[in-house]
């Protein structure tokens, strides 16, 4: 929704910055200057064509476990914090964050602020960032947006304005269904009385994209359900992505998702591996447990003893190697990998976090780096180095990744590297001629199909949301220089 709105404005010719003041995600974004954003942020940015920068994002919790997360605050990850503890600290980042949203308001034309879970957590209202304390706090209006997919949608609305006081209600200046299947007619008279209980409008009821191959998915619900593609040779070449329990930058997939020659899943046991052309292990915030997760479930097993082609990204890089010394991120120590590279990882500090460019086989791979875990490999390197004109964030610009003598495993560090549509179509065209299946490349470039999927996004908005009725909400935001503050 967020990035739907970012694209309709800015085809408006419509400066428009995305925002979020707290994101929970492990699946994160450089910017150009080595800060870390959610991923959501920079797919926004990337519908509003503007460039993602730290002020976007101010806040990123990326959890390591059920309790504990990463604290990351304007791009730099600062501290672990916890649930309880949590209160204090996001009480103290109040004026970061509007700071951060008064200053891309006073240079952009619209900034549209993304909230997160639900708007009435009463159990959480002291501490909320990012719902409608900060909309009271900046004097914006509210959209809310309800998923009726689920069922329940009518409740919900009301129960959340019911729930809240009143000067935190008093924001939500109108209403959005979303992901309706259906004849929205049948929705007429319950939206009626809605409005007259509630007193906001009811400005638009969103289809269920249904038929819409969604990219940049950041919510692990979404993950859930997989990427998929209708084959359209007999024989697809068959991708399986082990979906971790931390997993990070899902993302890395997006690209398989647009091969139309490219059957591709999330797997979680190791049945569902024994079909795969290919395997790919990727990145994970929690890299020594979710090892231990792969040993537990029996995917550590098949790993070891199969044939198939594996792929390490990031973290799945370091589980491929022979050991993994970390006290950093799980405190473990020394722990055994899977011993498929002949080659160690070791987490320290500084956390790696930089974009970079690379080549391989003629091919130009420009990606992304966030990790504290370097590697010490007897392998011969996958990549060749592209130095960068400034190599911040603690880039490393010598050769990257590993090949095992057979070929068979590679790994990289490298996140977005399948972004790069020869690499890709090449690597898949190995892989399909190994494995005896059809293979043709995608006709259209993986940005190319990024864009045209804003595009449907914007489509599906103005179609169905009263885009006049938005505009005036947004345009009812208190001038900047005059906030109520917090």
């Amino acid at each position: 929704m967020t990035a739907a709105v970012c694209r309709s404005w800015a085809r408006r010719g419509l400066r428009t910055a995305p925002f979020k003041a707290q994101n929970m995600s492990n699946h994160a974004a450089v910017t150009a200057d080595g800060g870390e954003v959610g991923r959501a942020q920079a797919m926004q940015t990337r519908a509003a064509g503007v460039e993602v920068e730290r002020r976007m994002n101010p806040v990123l919790l990326k959890p390591s476990s059920d309790k504990v997360s990463h604290l990351v605050v304007l791009g730099d990850e600062v501290s672990t914090t916890d649930a309880r503890g949590y209160g204090p600290t996001s009480r103290g980042l109040r004026p970061v964050v509007l700071e951060a949203l008064s200053s891309l308001r006073d240079e952009y034309d619209w900034v549209v602020a993304e909230g997160a879970g639900g708007a009435a957590e009463i159990n959480l209202l002291d501490r909320d960032l990012v719902n409608l304390p900060l909309a009271r706090a900046a004097g914006m209006p509210a959209l809310l947006v309800v998923d009726i997919d689920r069922g329940g949608a009518f409740a919900s609305a009301h129960g959340t304005i019911d729930l809240l006081p009143p000067s935190l209600s008093g924001r939500i200046g109108g209403i959005v269904f979303n992901s309706f299947r259906g004849d929205p007619s049948l929705l007429a008279d319950g939206v009626a009385e809605l409005e007259r209980r509630c007193g906001a409008p009811v400005l638009g009821v969103l289809p269920h994209l249904a038929g819409e191959t969604m990219l940049g998915v950041e919510d692990f619900l979404d993950i859930r359900t997989g990427l998929h593609s209708t084959a359209r040779s007999a024989e697809p070449v068959r991708v399986a992505a082990i979906r971790l329990p931390r997993l990070a930058n899902p993302s890395d997939l997006d690209p398989f998702a647009v091969e139309p020659d490219v059957e591709m899943r999330w797997v979680t046991r190791p049945d569902e591996l024994a079909t795969a052309d290919l395997i790919v292990l990727p990145g994970s915030r929690a890299t020594v447990a979710d090892l231990d997760w792969l040993r537990r479930t029996g995917l550590a097993g098949f790993l070891t003893s199969c044939e198939t082609p594996i792929i390490g990204i990031c973290a799945g890089y370091q589980m491929l190697c022979q050991q993994i010394h970390d006290e950093i991120e799980s405190d473990s120590g020394t722990v055994a990998g899977l011993g498929l590279l002949d080659a160690k990882a070791r987490f320290e500090p500084p956390k790696v976090v930089c974009r970079c460019t690379f080549t391989v086989d003629g091919h130009r791979i420009e990606g992304y780096q966030i990790r504290f875990g370097r590697i010490e490999s007897q392998e011969r390197p996958w990549f060749s180095p592209v130095p960068p004109a400034d190599p911040g964030g603690g880039a490393e610009t010598g050769h990257e990744g590993a090949v095992s003598p057979d070929g068979r495993i590679r790994a990289s560090s490298v996140h977005g590297l399948f972004d790069a549509d020869g690499f890709r179509s090449e690597l898949l065209g190995a892989v399909a001629a190994a494995g005896g299946r059809g293979y043709r490349p995608a006709t259209t470039p993986y940005h190319d199909a990024l864009e045209a999927h804003h595009e449907r996004l914007a489509d599906w908005l103005e179609e169905h949301v009263d885009a006049g009725a938005l505009l005036d909400l947004a345009a009812s935001a208190t001038p900047v220089g005059s906030e109520p503050g917090w």
